[in-house]
């Protein structure tokens, strides 16, 4: 399992995971909602992103999106999840940062429990404006002053 950075060749592949890592943990948002952001994580995101990919035997499995310390995204296929790739991406990370944070929606409670291993903490909530969703906003380790 190797960890390196995006190449803008790995655009199909990285969607293609989000969408469907996007349409099992965020099925609340509905497949309309999953099809716009789709084409702003392309043309917007990932651009202005540090991403991070896990390449293994020649396929991608999953990535992380960074926006300074924000965890803009992380997603592991679905047929790769519970294998230690999420964990790793957020090592990297953390390594890379020394602090980060992310927000998680309320209703994904994988993604809430995966946090809370990997050490995140709860820091505050917001209402997300373009879903009406619940945001929780969680934190690992601390910013430098």
């Amino acid at each position: 399992m190797e960890i390196r950075k995006y190449k803008e060749e790995d655009v199909e592949r990285v969607l293609e995971i989000w969408f469907e890592s996007s349409s099992i943990a965020h099925d609340f948002l509905g497949l309309g909602q999953l099809k716009e952001q789709k084409n702003l994580i392309r043309d917007t995101y990932l651009p202005m992103a540090e991403t991070w990919v896990v390449e293994e035997d020649g396929e991608l499995r999953g990535f992380i999106s960074l926006l300074d310390h924000y965890v803009g995204g992380l997603f592991i296929h679905p047929d790769h999840q519970g294998l230690g790739i999420g964990r790793r991406l957020i090592e990297k990370a953390f390594q890379e940062k020394g602090f980060l944070n992310v927000g998680v929606y309320e209703k994904n409670l994988a993604a809430r429990k995966f946090y809370e291993r990997m050490g995140f903490l709860y820091e505050n909530e917001e209402v997300q404006e373009e879903t009406g969703e619940v945001v929780l906003n969680l934190k690992k380790g601390e910013l430098p002053l």
